[in-house]
């Protein structure tokens, strides 16, 4: 690794606007953002067909793209989420790319960081206790603990805190009241932090947020409690973005972390602001498939943001096709070229989300070992077919960024363009025609239907004046649909929302179709039980 000062004079960055973590890490001060005219870079977005449980790498893919145009000699950011430490113990391991593509130091950003996490985690539960004490003060007229809504976050995995008891224990224990904790990366104020403009939209954000409401049904809200200042302690460093680096010496600016569902799973506006200022090009990911985080990045961050992307990247593997087209997950590494085809459908619909929004597609093939040439050439006539502008096989595991230079190139040709974005719903639309355009131009379904619940918290939505909220629509990852036993590409169905809610302060509704875990369990072989710490310091089980 680089000394991080080698890196941000490596894209422009004044030293004095660093504020080192140690050797290898930074954040970024907010005097270093340039102004909107002199925000000279290309927006590239990277999003992925239906995950499956053979991995589609569109982490390893955006690093490996990265460094790619690194090699092809061009001034390149690669701006990530931070990583949940939930599921870095859980199931899924590190969040920090793979083999030779990877942003480092691994160890620092996958556990502490510069401590956003942790700040957030703790305003949230602050401000949790501060809830319950208004109720147990009887300061807020109206306001009892049948009125909560503001639960707790943990950064572990624990099914046993989904649903829970708090406050047992007699009078001075209060209040009484079923509670649950969620992930951090749940939080609404790591949403907030997500697409906050700066430190003053961020006090203005988190101001909004509601926390509960009264018998009579009036929001309370954290200016309610008068309790913004107090957040604004704990939260005041966070606004500003991580500078780490690749493998091959890319600088990678690393903020915030939403989660994929119930908020829109992107990293920040701040660092994509900072980024565009300095590269010129910017690659960014989005959370899951097309159908989740590249439509809530459209929809919902470019047009808070006003940052358009130029091109994105859509990647799709092998092995992840054949499990759409239904090989069991045992036998994917066996070549099946007609189950390929069969599960091609899929890369199809993602395909066509893609140039919906008006965006050049590249797919990204992103090789395995177990690869045929036979099921590589398949995958690429069916991107090609569906209008993809490129499809082109991607190693960077493996190869770093020699081994995503061809992508690298197909990138930097699609993004030479202009192109005039467009939406699957205006901004003055009802949410009801919001969910249903959603629906039926994103998800393939014919129709929606609405709970008797969903109906009654979106008419209280409507008469509070949030009715004209952009939607986030908090659904599985697994499926186009909101099913996710069906593969492929589902079509014809009706879409169930179950529950509508209200994240005031992040600026969106979300829209819950079926139930929506925001708490993981840890899996029967954690992937904690493969992590320790060598006597040299070096951690181990990461990747």
């Amino acid at each position: 690794m680089e000394p991080i000062t080698k890196i941000a004079e490596g894209l422009g960055l004044d030293p004095d606007h660093l504020v080192p973590y140690g050797r290898y890490k930074a954040k970024i001060s907010l005097d270093a953002m340039k102004s909107p005219g002199d925000q000279k870079g290309k927006l590239v977005v990277v999003t992925g067909i239906t995950p499956t449980p053979a991995g589609e790498g569109k982490t390893t893919t955006a690093i490996g793209l990265t460094q790619g145009l690194g090699r092809l000699g061009h001034q390149v950011s690669v701006n990530l989420r931070e990583p949940t430490l939930g599921p870095i113990f859980g199931i899924k391991g590190g969040g920090t790319g793979g083999g030779m593509a990877r942003v480092v130091p691994e160890d620092e950003i996958n556990i502490h960081f510069t401590g956003d996490a942790h700040a957030i985690g703790s305003a949230h539960n602050l401000l949790a206790a501060l809830v319950e004490n208004a109720v147990f003060r009887g300061s807020i007229p109206g306001l009892d603990a049948g009125g909560v809504m503001w639960n707790r976050v943990t950064d572990a995995s624990d099914r046993g805190l989904r649903q829970i008891v708090t406050g047992i224990g007699g009078s001075g224990y209060g209040p009484l009241r079923e509670a649950r904790f969620d992930m951090v990366s749940a939080s609404e104020i790591m949403a907030i932090l997500a697409l906050a403009d700066g430190p003053g939209d961020l006090r203005e954000r988190l101001s909004r947020i509601v926390v509960a409401e009264t018998r009579d049904g009036e929001p309370v809200t954290v200016a309610t409690l008068e309790v913004t200042g107090a957040l604004m302690t704990l939260l005041h460093q966070t606004v500003m973005p991580n500078l780490v680096q690749t493998m091959e010496g890319q600088p990678s600016i690393i903020h915030a972390g939403p989660f994929g569902n119930i908020a829109h799973g992107c990293s920040s506006i701040i660092a994509d602001r900072m980024a565009l200022g300095y590269a010129g090009y910017v690659i960014t990911e989005a959370g899951f498939a097309s159908d989740l985080g590249f439509e809530k990045f459209m929809h919902i961050k470019t047009r808070q943001s006003g940052l358009p992307p130029s091109a994105a990247v859509l990647v799709a593997s092998v092995r992840a096709l054949k499990w759409h087209g239904g090989v069991r997950r045992r036998d994917l590494t066996n070549p099946d070229a007609k189950a390929v085809v069969s599960g091609g459908d899929n890369l199809v619909h993602h395909v066509g989300i893609v140039q919906g929004f008006g965006l050049p597609c590249v797919v990204a093939i992103n090789r395995f070992d177990s690869d045929s040439p036979e099921e590589l050439a398949a995958v690429k006539q069916i991107a090609v077919d569906a209008g993809a502008t490129a499809a082109v096989e991607c190693d960077g595991f493996a190869q770093g960024g020699a081994g995503a230079e061809d992508l690298a190139q197909a990138v930097v040709d699609a993004a030479k363009g202009d192109p005039q974005i467009t939406y699957a719903y205006p901004t003055d639309a009802s949410a009801q025609d919001k969910v249903l355009a959603l629906a039926q131009k994103i998800y393939g379904a014919a129709d929606v239907s609405w709970s008797p619940e969903a109906r009654r918290r979106l008419q209280y939505f409507e008469s509070q004046g949030w009715g004209g909220l952009p939607i986030c629509m908090a659904k599985t990852h697994l499926s186009i649909s909101h099913d996710q036993s069906l593969r492929g590409r589902p079509q014809g169905y009706t879409f169930p929302i179950t529950d509508i809610r209200a994240s005031v302060g992040a600026g969106f509704l979300y829209a819950l179709a079926g139930r929506i875990e925001t708490l993981p369990g840890l899996p029967s072989r954690p992937r904690a039980l493969d992590m320790d710490v060598t006597p040299e310091g070096e951690v181990l089980g990461l990747s």
